[in-house]
């Protein structure tokens, strides 16, 4: 299992709204949306390993097909 590490995040309101609806409309938690936006981000950007995003994939929900 991976570690994970809390950390104190401040966001503007209009910001926490518009993810909390989006995590919603997926059907996940507001910290598992951000999470997903982030490691979606960092592969995107490919600055996530390889094995790093195959080992995330194991856990939690199934990967978005966007």
């Amino acid at each position: 299992m991976s570690d994970r590490k809390p950390f104190l995040l401040r966001i503007d309101r209009e910001v926490i709204d518009a993810l909390q609806r989006w995590a919603d409309d997926d059907l996940r938690s507001l910290n598992g949306q951000i999470e997903f936006l982030l490691r979606k981000a960092l592969k995107d950007a490919k600055r996530m390993a390889e094995e790093d995003e195959r080992r995330s994939r194991k856990r939690g929900r199934p990967q978005d097909s966007s």
